[in-house]
């Protein structure tokens, strides 16, 4: 299906708008490398970056490799991260995925989407992460944020996670799939809220078609796995 060129202008004026104001987004899942990401990431199922970033020190102290992971007493694993919330499923996923890891690839976590997404815990929105900032491979992360936006601003019209991803991908430039990614999510956080989002102070607002549209009153939408990470 052919992309409409007024979409794709709008959607690289809607990107050049980010860049301006965010130059600096990033990552928000503190992590010195590929492993570490992939856990952090695993662990912002359901919880916030800046819990997940108060756990990891300690357990990256205790834990430093995947051998070590998948070594380890699953009971004392559970403990260390139990504040994240969900923390029986993620130990086990933490876990196996490590075990494979040091199994198949040599302790290494995978660059590719082929080989990460049948990880344990690890699905497309996983895999672009740790992608997009372990290893310097454009992605588009579609966690709740971005999935809100994305509507919103009129660049799909999916609900989908991987048909967001799609549609994006067609309109965004593949070298700014990551940091468009990041900007959307601090966009997300700081203006574009889920219930009010602030309108009359998003300097995006020209570009969107659904200026002051919020959740529905009945409530918050029901979080999805791993939506937080940004």
């Amino acid at each position: 299906m052919t992309t409409p060129p007024a979409l794709k202008q709008r959607a690289r004026r809607l990107e050049r708008g980010l860049e301006k104001l965010y130059p600096d987004a990033r990552c928000a899942l503190n992590h010195e490398n590929a492993l570490q990401l992939l856990v952090a990431t695993i662990l912002s199922a359901q919880c916030t970056d800046t819990r997940v970033n108060l756990v990891t020190p300690a357990l990256f102290a205790r834990y430093p490799d995947a051998q070590a992971f998948a070594d380890a007493e699953l009971g004392e694993l559970e403990k260390a991260i139990q504040s994240t919330g969900f923390f029986r499923n993620k130990a086990k996923n933490i876990q196996a995925c490590c075990k494979i890891l040091v199994d198949k690839h040599g302790g290494n976590v995978p660059a590719t989407m082929e080989e990460l997404v049948p990880l344990p815990g690890v699905g497309r929105k996983t895999a672009n992460v740790i992608l997009g900032n372990a290893y310097g491979v454009p992605g588009i992360t579609v966690d709740t944020h971005v999935r809100r936006l994305s509507n919103r601003m009129g660049l799909t019209r999916h609900d989908d996670a991987e048909k967001i991803e799609r549609d994006l991908m067609a309109i965004i430039p593949k070298k700014n799939w990551t940091m468009f990614s990041h900007r959307m999510i601090f966009h997300g956080r700081q203006v574009c809220f889920a219930r009010k989002p602030n309108c009359e102070g998003c300097s995006l607002a020209k570009d969107c078609p659904k200026i002051g549209v919020a959740a529905p009153s009945a409530g918050p939408r029901k979080k999805r796995a791993n939506d937080n990470v940004g």
